[in-house]
């Protein structure tokens, strides 16, 4: 699963990384603070490409929404779903039977760009949290779904089986985001493509050597202390971790 994220990139780099454009330039104060963790819980703003608007880096909301549900139905339906998942993430094997996707995955899909995540790893019962990025340090292009709440979008992280790599870190629910390389990414925002198509998409396994992981802080479990802080990107040494990748 994903309910982790970091997103330190500027928009002027993710911009020229994606070939896009800014949907307006008052977020662009916003998006350019460094966010080192962002909590999917707290359904925080993250930008988006939309396939409708598939120049443009847009504002949505982590966690999807139904498509019948108004504004004012957004903070309720977080409320309700929390022991759901919140809407952070979507299974991807199940989007083409699932009420909540099937529409979306033919129509609304998105990218996310991030620059990592993070997962955590079991050991006799206590979580390590490990940091995923990119070895150049260049975005990550996650894939989603997303739905348009009247004047918001609300978007969901889709997830696979784990590759040999997040199952050595995810160790216990075996779950990863799906990365996409930059053909994929594109392709991924095609209107053009058929159920099959999708499909080839999802099950791509993006290349190991190309990310770098490692541990960092406990803070970044703990509700009581804002670790929406530098440090937390920091690796970390914990003297009793068996796990060495």
């Amino acid at each position: 699963m994903c309910f982790h994220t970091s997103t330190t990139n500027k928009t002027k780099k993710l911009e020229k990384h994606f070939k896009v454009k800014l949907s307006d330039e008052k977020f662009r104060p916003i998006f350019d603070t460094p966010q080192y963790h962002l909590n999917g819980f707290a359904h925080p703003n993250m930008l988006v490409i939309p396939q409708e608007k598939s120049g443009l880096l847009a504002p949505a909301i982590w966690g999807i929404v139904p498509n019948n549900k108004s504004k004012d139905d957004i903070k309720p339906y977080y409320k309700e779903s929390v022991k759901y998942g919140s809407g952070l993430n979507a299974r991807s094997e199940k989007v083409f039977e699932h009420f909540m996707y099937r529409d979306s995955i033919m129509k609304r899909r998105c990218i996310i760009p991030v620059s990592g995540f993070f997962e955590p790893h079991d050991q006799n019962g206590k979580k390590y949290p490990f940091y995923i990025r990119s070895k150049d340090e260049k975005p990550l292009a996650l894939a989603g779904l997303y739905t348009i709440i009247d004047t918001y979008i609300t978007f969901t992280i889709l997830t696979k089986d784990a590759s040999p790599l997040f199952e050595k870190i995810h160790n216990k629910k075996k779950r990863q985001p799906i990365i996409l390389d930059e053909d994929r990414t594109h392709n991924w925002l095609s209107v053009d493509l058929e159920e099959a198509d999708i499909k080839d998409i999802l099950n791509f396994n993006y290349p190991e050597n190309a990310l770098e992981t490692y541990p960092v802080g406990k803070d970044l479990f703990s509700p009581k202390i804002d670790s929406n802080v530098e440090r937390i990107l920091k690796p970390e040494v914990y003297a009793d971790l068996v796990l060495k990748l």
